[in-house]
């Protein structure tokens, strides 16, 4: 069975910080883009950041550069995303999925669009009130 699970959200008050953490099981992500996305309620899912195969690059959405961190250890299968100095506006749902296969030769932007990735995540609610 394809899981891709998310943990780690909850409610942090401004400011303060969270770690997400995403567990595949029954998939690979070696070799493999991963991204972490998000939906507030009313909007449309939306691209935080991904994560080449290699892990040599990263793409960040202007949101949260210098935020937010993205990492991956494929021994284990997981990827996470540290979300530092969080806002009011950073309340969604995230989402961890995986990308294409091997090296593309993408601009950023494209990374981060949602109808590049196939497995998801079931989404974890992160909540910071204003």
């Amino acid at each position: 069975q394809v899981q891709l699970v998310e943990s780690g959200g909850g409610l942090v008050q401004p400011g303060g910080s969270l770690r997400l953490s995403c567990a595949a099981s029954g998939i690979s992500l070696d070799y493999y883009a991963i991204g972490w996305f998000r939906q507030a309620p009313g909007k449309e899912r939306e691209g935080v950041s991904c994560m080449s195969f290699s892990g040599g690059s990263t793409y960040y959405a202007d949101f949260v550069k210098g935020r937010f961190t993205i990492s991956r250890d494929n021994a284990k299968n997981m990827v996470y995303l540290q979300m530092n100095s969080l806002k009011p506006e950073d309340t969604a749902v995230y989402y961890c999925a995986r990308g294409p296969f091997g090296g593309r030769n993408w601009p950023g932007e494209v990374w981060l669009r949602p109808i590049n990735y196939d497995y998801w995540g079931q989404g974890t609610q992160v909540t910071v009130p204003s």
